[in-house]
């Protein structure tokens, strides 16, 4: 995620320093990160050692992301590191008879059971992004087939919305993490804020192959995201709420409201409805507000409900970086100007 926020950051500056940290950051993960006598990427290192190489597709979508953005920036002269990490995925995770991808795999090569939306969100999003780098007409259809997967069939299974987690063979898992709505990767409940990312998708998508499917779910997704899941008491979107539409999670998270700000100006681009322009202002303001540091800089991670800070944390050493708040003000700005 630093490679591609280095990247796309670089390029939107014109700023070769910004670019040289990109190539480093590249650099590191191949020679580093890359195992080649396991045919695969270590998903954590210490000491510059792999310590665990269970395979993550959640992982992997990244590293396609990283090529995508690597090459839209000019720093890669090719199309064969992108072409490279999607044909291992195919290899590792892409299940044909479900039209999704798996999950993990273990270090000794064992599937998990576990089948979730979230690494097939951001595999779709990495799609669209290889797209764009490539122009290969392979990675939008993919991107397409998984829109249709969660946004169609799956959210079939659940009125509409998306579920997080589901079996071996993508039924709905109601309980799973049930009695740990704030976990990071797999939180309960449905959230809001990847409703709004499968929006981004759709409309994403929707750039390069106008279906008026994709801007009609697109619309019905966000619509019940932000009904459900904005307080209107305090500001801002909530982290989690339960199949009754019932909040399971009040906090405030920072990629929740960056993610649907940048929904929300992709919708207002596609439908012209002023309503999400007011909502894009309304997510704009309240983050200005509370969660961006007008000293130092960044965003606050989390907040409690009341907007009260938990802490002094921003963008963990991981997972969450800048990654999430810097790619949704360059889609803001790419959709508005």
């Amino acid at each position: 995620r630093m490679v591609i926020n280095f990247s796309l950051a670089g390029q939107l500056l014109g700023r070769s320093d910004i670019l040289d940290l990109a190539r480093h950051g590249l650099d590191y993960v191949e020679k580093v990160h890359w195992q080649p006598e396991q045919d695969g990427y270590a998903y954590t290192l210490r000491d510059h050692k792999p310590e665990d190489m269970s395979q993550q597709a959640y992982a992997y979508s990244f590293v396609l992301a990283m090529h995508a953005a690597a090459r839209i920036a000019g720093i890669h002269e090719d199309n064969s590191q992108i072409t490279r990490v999607y044909d291992i995925m195919e290899v590792k995770f892409w299940l044909p008879a479900h039209s999704a991808y798996a999950d993990t795999i273990s270090p000794d090569g064992v599937m998990s059971e576990y089948r979730g939306q979230n690494s097939n969100m951001h595999i779709c999003e990495a799609m669209i992004a290889a797209y764009s780098a490539t122009e290969e007409q392979r990675y939008l259809d993919r991107a397409k087939v998984l829109a249709e997967t969660f946004t169609q069939r799956q959210a079939n299974l659940a009125d509409g919305l998306i579920w997080e987690h589901y079996t071996p063979q993508f039924e709905i898992d109601w309980d799973y993490n049930r009695n740990d709505p704030k976990n990071l990767y797999r939180p309960w409940g449905f959230q809001p804020g990847h409703q709004n990312e499968w929006t981004k998708n759709l409309l994403n998508i929707y750039r390069h192959d106008p279906q008026q499917w994709m801007l009609q779910r697109a619309k019905e997704l966000f619509d019940r995201a932000y009904q459900t899941a904005w307080d209107d008491e305090y500001g801002g979107l909530i982290y989690g709420f339960d199949p009754e539409g019932k909040w399971c999670d009040d906090d405030k998270y920072f990629w929740v409201q960056a993610e649907s700000f940048a929904s929300a100006a992709l919708l207002y681009q596609a439908s012209g409805d002023a309503k999400y322009r007011e909502q894009y202002n309304a997510l704009w303001r309240y983050s200005w507000e509370h969660f961006v540091d007008h000293e130092h800089g960044a965003w606050w991670r989390v907040l409690r409900r009341d907007n009260a800070k938990y802490n002094k944390e921003k963008s963990p050493c991981g997972a969450k970086c800048d990654y999430h708040t810097l790619v949704s003000c360059i889609e803001a700005l790419r959709t508005l100007k």
